[in-house]
């Protein structure tokens, strides 16, 4: 099954820009909506304890979810070491995460070498697409993530 995860902060906000979003690209991709599952929270992303999350967590860990479509990766943490922690656990179990604004998709074992690298980046769109298939448009773009991967590697040289 296919999870799509929305989340906005206050009950003064509407979820309904990120579910387009999300729809828009669950058709260009050919994808059943009978495939899919909605979880939306309205709560911070400051903290990990939010009702639809903890399902979605639940579902995931019991296997029924293979894939995690999101808006933006900040829907999923506000907090970097939550985010990747999260990131990591579900690479840990195979599950594909495409993040649908910013152009990632996380899979297999690359995906857990790149998911600090891409968290730092989450709030730019031109720059997140980092060693990663690009997944936005149903017919690829022709850009190479050469100039992407090259900051990947010269950060990891300035800190190691």
């Amino acid at each position: 099954m296919i999870a799509a995860y929305v989340r906005v902060s206050t009950n003064r906000q509407k979820d309904d820009s990120q579910r387009h979003e999300i729809q828009k690209w669950l058709n260009a991709n050919g994808i059943n909506p009978e495939q899919v599952e909605w979880y939306s929270d309205t709560v911070t992303g400051k903290t990990m304890v939010r009702p639809e999350f903890q399902r979605l967590q639940r579902d995931i860990f019991s296997g029924k979810v293979k894939q995690v479509v999101l808006w933006k990766l900040d829907r999923l943490s506000r907090r970097l070491k939550d985010g990747i922690v999260t990131l990591a656990d579900w690479a840990e179990k195979d599950v594909k995460i495409i993040v649908v604004t910013q152009q990632i998709e996380f899979s297999g074992p690359s995906a857990r070498l790149l998911q600090p690298s891409c968290w730092d980046w989450r709030k730019s769109n031109s720059n997140s697409a980092v060693n990663a298939k690009r997944v936005a448009s149903p017919s690829p773009r022709k850009r190479a993530c050469t100039r992407v991967a090259s900051r990947v590697r010269k950060r990891r040289s300035r800190t190691g």
